[in-house]
């Protein structure tokens, strides 16, 4: 099939108001390697299309011309959720988080996880938006970037040299970048299996009630022993040029059954990990102020469930 009719009928099926003015390779491979040297052989610009909710707004709005346009859904397995043998997740690239959250296994296992990723747009876009193309994005207010560096996530990433398994937290590096080098793309997330006596969530602060961008948000992680919490994992977004992954946060509630001064240690331990800007949404010292606040009200949520026990 000619390649710009197989583009013509990209955007005649997404119904997009706009003509076909430029000259794009749009490719549709088979699996990950050729995927991988088509965008390692490409002269321009690249992007791969797997729910296409920047993408696409980018090149409808004239801000982005792809010379390669790399559609990646043809591919066996990106939009699969599997449970592996000792628990543990592994997530295609295209799976969206609509399927994330009528996922019933999953969505027990990793509640702030699939509770981030529904606050990603509109109902609308959550049918087609995904928290890998969330975390390749780069933004530091991405929702879902914060709870899958809580739970401990880990990506598959494939490129012209091999495969290999980086940690999610280092795959931002800066607003609109990444680490990703030219010609490689993740081909799959990887969620630790759910243990007993753990829980997470994820909390936001928004100028709207909805379908806004984070002014600050706050993902954590912890486990428990006799009530204690033994492992604790705190990330903030939308405080620094990227994602934070605060140690100090997580010693903060090491040990303890998060009383009063735990919190209160959380709290300043969050706000002392802040490099915010001041814009629109908020000067940098009320960030600052939200993000110990948040973190607070987050990790009470992860330890009541942690426990077994409803929200609160």
């Amino acid at each position: 099939m000619d390649i710009f009719f197989r583009l013509a009928c990209l955007y005649t099926n997404l119904k997009l108001p706009f003509k076909i003015e430029f000259f794009m390779n749009y490719h549709t491979p088979s699996n990950f390697s050729d995927a991988c040297a088509i965008a390692a052989k490409s002269a321009g610009q690249t992007r791969f299309l797997a729910g296409g909710t920047d993408v696409l707004v980018q090149m409808r709005s004239d801000i982005l011309t792809p010379d390669d346009l790399i559609d990646v859904k043809q591919i066996q397995g990106v939009k699969d959720i599997i449970q592996n043998k000792d628990g543990s997740w592994t997530l295609g690239i295209a799976v969206t988080g609509a399927e994330m959250s009528e996922h019933s296994e999953f969505n027990k296992a990793w509640p702030g996880l699939v509770e981030a990723a529904d606050l990603i747009g509109s109902t609308q876009i959550q049918g087609r938006a995904t928290i890998i193309g969330n975390l390749c994005n780069g933004s530091p207010a991405a929702d879902s970037v914060p709870a899958q560096i809580a739970a401990g996530a880990t990506v598959s990433i494939i490129g012209p040299t091999g495969e290999r398994i980086e940690a999610v937290e280092n795959i931002p590096i800066g607003p609109g970048k990444t680490s990703l080098k030219k010609g490689e793309l993740i081909s799959a997330i990887h969620i630790p299996a759910r243990e007993k006596h753990s829980g997470d969530a994820y909390l936001r602060f928004i100028p709207r009630t909805e379908m806004d961008i984070a002014v600050v948000g706050c993902a954590v992680n912890l486990r428990l022993e006799n009530d204690s919490i033994v492992e604790a994992r705190v990330a903030l977004g939308a405080v620094a040029p990227k994602v934070l992954l605060v140690e100090q946060c997580s010693q903060a509630i090491l040990g303890t059954k998060l009383d009063e001064e735990a919190l209160s240690n959380l709290s300043a331990a969050a706000e002392n990990a802040c490099n915010p800007i001041s814009d629109k949404r908020g000067t940098k010292e009320f960030r600052t102020n939200v993000a110990g606040v948040l973190a607070a009200r987050t990790a009470k949520i992860a330890y009541n469930r942690a426990q077994g026990k409803n929200d609160e």
